[in-house]
């Protein structure tokens, strides 16, 4: 993929400093770990290494990356990482794909609560999957996913929702044999729309009243709990948005989709069209289209995409990739294993996950060959931090 023109960090490097100064005392210190992160990427500032063409004259300097993983310059490497750990866990079956939706109302008090809310979303998701699941009136089988947090819309919006990807069928309850689902249906939509509101609500409700729950701004009255509840009764009788999207065509399909969905983050570069001194322009799917072309530009002053990026920088810590049933931490591998035995499958050689994957973008860009000759590259020199490199190339940043 070519390299954008305009990225992210042009903006915040040339706009953040006074961001920062308008909006003192108003940013958290995730929000500016990640503008700092983002602003020093691929810079001297985070410091790098010289590589030498092993044939010819060639020599480049390349910068280290932040690896922060709100930075869209990072995320492919990180992503590509991620997947080359989940090739094994792989099934030779249909995979499915759904999506929980916060609504607004609910999305506002998340926004101010984000680690709580985000967890709950997270919780009340698969648990309604497995609950569903499990019931011997749909599938009787105890099932596996991945879900992936994702806060954004197209337009940088706030728009908390879940993907959530699985293998079709699971395991029967006594483990003995899979139980398998009807080609191209998992669940119910409205069953699982209706069971996830509850558990859902119940949920906020729980954390309210343990008092885990802060509100600012306008949403200060809902600290009273009959306010809180009177907030909430509505969306006890609203449909809340759980869309089932069609099936994956396989294994492949699913490992192509989860290399793209994993590890996004806001925006990415390539979406960004330009930024001058006011307004910053990009590219974005209005989803209320149904046919025709979808894609459209939208202008934003400059302050407006630094603060609809920052709505996104998740707390620190926060996890935003989980899974859970016969797929989660702990249990996967057996239960993956006990799965293919019930197929009568076993991984491909070159399905099986490397012992010593690349770990980011600096070890990719010491594998680079080199652009003059396409000769092996190798490294001569490193220096850290506030250093300048002995060696004479020209300071280029890396195009990665």
């Amino acid at each position: 993929m070519p390299h954008p023109r305009l990225e992210v960090a042009d903006i915040f490097r040339a706009h953040g400093p006074a961001y920062r100064r308008a909006h003192a005392g108003h940013l958290n210190l995730p929000q500016l770990k990640v503008m700092s992160a983002i602003e020093n990427c691929r810079t001297a500032a985070l410091g790098g290494h010289v590589a030498a063409c092993t044939k010819c004259d060639h020599q480049h300097i390349a910068y280290n990356s932040c690896r922060n993983r709100h930075c869209p310059k990072c995320q492919g490497a990180t992503a590509k990482d991620w997947m080359q750990a989940r090739i094994e866990d792989l099934l030779p079956v249909e995979y499915f794909h759904v999506v929980f939706t916060l609504p607004t109302p609910i999305a506002d008090i998340a926004y101010q609560n984000k680690a709580a809310v985000y967890g709950l979303l997270f919780k009340a998701s698969a648990q309604t999957l497995l609950a569903i699941a499990a019931d011997p009136k749909h599938l009787g089988a105890r099932i596996g996913m991945t879900s992936v947090l994702h806060t954004w819309g197209s337009a940088m919006t706030h728009h908390p929702h879940v993907h959530v990807i699985m293998p079709g069928g699971g395991l029967s309850p006594d483990g003995t044999h899979r139980i398998a689902c009807r080609p191209g249906f998992f669940l119910p939509v409205k069953v699982l729309s209706r069971l996830f509101r509850r558990l859902f609500l119940d949920g906020l409700t729980r954390l309210h009243k343990a008092g885990q729950l802060k509100f600012f701004g306008d949403l200060v009255g809902l600290a009273d709990p009959d306010t809180f509840a009177a907030h909430l009764a509505p969306l006890r009788k609203t449909n809340w948005v759980v869309y089932a999207k069609p099936p994956f065509g396989g294994p492949e399909a699913v490992l192509a989709y989860l290399s793209r969905y994993t590890h996004r983050v806001a925006i990415s570069n390539h979406r960004l069209i330009s930024a001058d001194a006011g307004t910053v322009a990009f590219r974005w799917k209005d989803y209320r289209i149904k046919r025709g072309d979808r894609m459209k530009t939208m202008r934003l002053p400059t302050a407006e995409f630094i603060r609809r990026f920052l709505t996104h920088v998740l707390p620190s810590g926060f996890h935003r990739i989980r899974h859970a049933g016969f797929l989660a931490n702990g249990i996967r591998r057996n239960r993956i294993a006990m799965i293919r035995r019930l197929l009568g499958s076993e991984p491909e050689p070159d399905q099986m996950a490397e012992e010593d994957p690349l770990t980011g973008a600096d070890e990719e860009d010491q594998l680079q060959p080199c652009p003059k000759c396409g000769s092996p590259m190798r490294i001569i020199e490193t220096f850290t931090r506030g250093q300048t490199p002995k060696s004479r190339a020209p300071p280029w940043q890396n195009a990665a």
